[in-house]
């Protein structure tokens, strides 16, 4: 993880130093040794560190709590000092060609947000992650089958297990909770169980018991071995060891570019009639993909497969963790009506709205619509890092209403 941002990071390090070095300490009569000390002797153990994380042969270490500590650092004390220094930087241009002033007003701005900034990152990590939304979502469409009006579905996405280790089980036990209390005829997960390791399922999956008893999932980019340094073979292991966690031990329905069909009868999956299947009766279709990403991202997706034996006039819903996938293949080569996705967390964080992951994707949270075809992002459960600031874990409830033509 941190090998992919290193070269930023020491940068950033090294030139906010030398900027308040340079800006506060040069001229200090007193004392300029044991200044320096101050400043410069925790950011050379910061840049120590940073080069030791990015050694590391996996994404991140398979005890969380060496990483959760390290951006614990860089939100609390070295962004604040970057947030103060850019702040100074503005404010002697300011100081030098509009105000014509001997005070850089621009240190008093950035000491108050770099206040902000340590306060917020406090804050996200503790009372902004533990914040638990249930979201209501109402979508109707004249060719969803009558017997299906009313049908409610609790979509669930990047719970990121590993990360409620500890004391944060109290979250994921509320998120339960908050599942249980919608009542839904289906549960449906789009990916991202686990962070890198199974392990981390085998720990703690008691926890989603029984409340996603009967869930139908996906895979998403982190239940891959994509972020293990292993040979091909222990990868393949441990693949394999996750999704008989899923299937074995959570008793979910697991889609690996396959489709099963649901049946009007509410919590039944075939509808029989004195033991005998029935095939006349209304039904919706469910496909799951497994990740379509771009690169750094796992491409797993095989859509001839996923689409087999799905009628043109089926309703479908589509599950897909990366929501890329749905201009790339899903629009022009499936007839789904409905894609649900996750991946980007909304971005974990919102400032009058706009999300980091805005950056990146066309669609990154939300509901988006493309000529009466619907794509929902979640917010997700959880995330690799636990920090969430105006973004908080979601729980995605969605009905489906029958429109009449």
């Amino acid at each position: 993880m941190v090998s992919r941002i290193i070269l930023p990071l020491l940068i950033s390090f090294l030139l906010t130093d030398i900027y308040i070095d340079y800006a506060f300490l040069r001229e200090c009569k007193k004392g300029l040794f044991w200044k320096r000390m101050a400043l410069w002797l925790p950011t050379t153990g910061l840049i120590a560190y940073t080069v030791i994380l990015s050694l590391l042969p996996d994404f991140i270490p398979e005890n969380h709590t060496y990483v959760y500590a390290y951006f614990f650092v860089l939100g609390v004390f070295t962004a604040p000092k970057l947030v103060f220094a850019l702040c100074s930087i503005l404010g002697k241009g300011v100081q030098k060609f509009l105000l014509k002033s001997k005070r850089n007003f621009g240190n008093y701005v950035g000491g108050l947000f770099g206040v902000c900034v340590a306060l917020s990152y406090i804050y996200g990590v503790t009372l902004g992650f533990s914040e638990v939304r249930v979201k209501h979502v109402e979508l109707s469409f004249s060719d969803l089958p009558p017997s299906f009006d009313g049908y409610k579905i609790v979509h669930v996405s990047d719970i990121h297990i590993g990360t409620f280790d500890g004391w944060r089980k109290q979250i994921l036990l509320a998120e339960m909770d908050s599942i249980a209390k919608q009542k839904a005829d289906l549960i449906l997960f789009t990916g991202d169980l686990q962070n890198i390791r199974p392990q981390e399922v085998e720990r703690l999956y008691p926890l989603l018991q029984p409340t996603m008893d009967g869930t139908i999932a996906i895979l998403g980019n982190h239940d891959y071995a994509e972020y293990v340094k292993a040979p091909p073979a222990e990868l393949a292991a441990q693949e394999k060891r996750l999704q008989q966690l899923i299937r074995d031990s959570l008793k979910w329905q697991l889609l690996t570019n396959e489709n099963l069909t649901i049946y009007a009868h509410r919590n039944s999956q075939k509808a029989t009639e004195n033991g005998v299947e029935r095939h006349d009766v209304d039904s919706i279709i469910i496909c799951g993909e497994e990740n379509d990403g771009e690169p750094p991202f796992p491409k797993k997706v095989d859509v001839v497969k996923t689409m087999r034996g799905v009628q043109k006039n089926a309703f479908v819903i589509m599950l897909q963790h990366d929501p890329s996938a749905w201009r790339r293949n899903i629009l022009p080569q499936t007839n789904a009506q409905l894609t649900l996705s996750g991946h980007t967390h909304g971005g974990q964080m919102q400032f009058f709205g706009f999300r980091p992951t805005q950056l990146k994707y066309k669609e990154d949270y939300g509901l988006y619509e493309e000529k009466g075809r619907f794509l929902y992002i979640t917010a997700g459960l959880g995330g690799l890092m636990p920090f969430r600031l105006n973004m908080p874990n979601e729980v995605t409830v969605i009905t489906l209403k029958h429109k009449k033509k």
